[in-house]
């Protein structure tokens, strides 16, 4: 289980945020925080401290940045995880929380999906990183780094990104669908569903299998890949 450290300065936000990750599996919010100060304690000088793995940091609170934040941290050589969750879009500033040893930059504001998306990309990248020991190979350092990037191709012709986006969407809220479920959600054709999911399966956002015990002829299921 992830222990997740919450910090944020908008009681709203911080919510949201727990509400989230109370949705996600292989998570769970250690503690929460509504300042920079707050966050620094409970990072280097709380019972909690041990049971933190990832911080969801803001950038911008009252009594101080993000910035600062990890600045302390980094200082103090404690070894936890980051992702920069925030409505700063400053270049200079993505580069300063990336060369600090952030693992993701997250703009607000953003969907559950988008959330989702994220939160799972860093349970890869945990989970490679776990199965590396000793000296690692160039393989082994792709794979974990790898694990953090989103799985892209390129569309197909005749596909649209936006329609791609809503079936890649229905998909990871579902879990699983068939070609003829997706298409009756979305009130689209079950042969435009079908290539869809089938460009999601080829780019490895998705699986295929078979689903049995319905009569007649088996049908594909495409289930999302987390």
């Amino acid at each position: 289980m992830i222990g997740v450290l919450l910090v944020d300065d908008e009681a709203l936000t911080l919510d949201l945020h727990r509400h989230y990750i109370e949705r996600l599996d292989g998570f769970r919010v250690v503690a929460e925080c509504s300042g920079a100060r707050a966050a620094l304690r409970a990072l280097l000088d709380s019972p909690a401290t041990d049971e933190i793995d990832l911080v969801l940091l803001d950038m911008t609170m009252p009594d101080g940045s993000g910035l600062d934040v990890l600045r302390h941290v980094r200082a103090r050589a404690r070894d936890v995880d980051v992702i920069a969750v925030t409505s700063v879009r400053d270049a200079d500033v993505v580069r300063q929380v990336v060369g600090l040893g952030a693992v993701q930059y997250l703009v607000k504001p953003f969907t559950f999906a988008d959330f989702q998306e994220r939160m799972s990309q860093y349970a890869r990248y945990r989970e490679r990183a776990s199965e590396t020991t000793g000296a690692a190979t160039q393989a082994e350092i792709d794979a974990m780094l790898g694990a953090l990037r989103p799985v892209t191709a390129p569309i197909p012709k005749g596909l649209s990104p936006e329609t791609l986006e809503r079936v890649s969407n229905r998909l990871r809220e579902a879990g699983a669908l068939s070609a003829r479920e997706a298409a009756e959600a979305l009130g689209m054709s079950r042969v435009a569903a079908r290539r869809y999911l089938e460009h999601l399966a080829d780019a490895g956002r998705a699986e295929r299998a078979q689903r049995y015990g319905a009569p007649g002829r088996p049908e594909a299921e495409y289930r999302w890949r987390p």
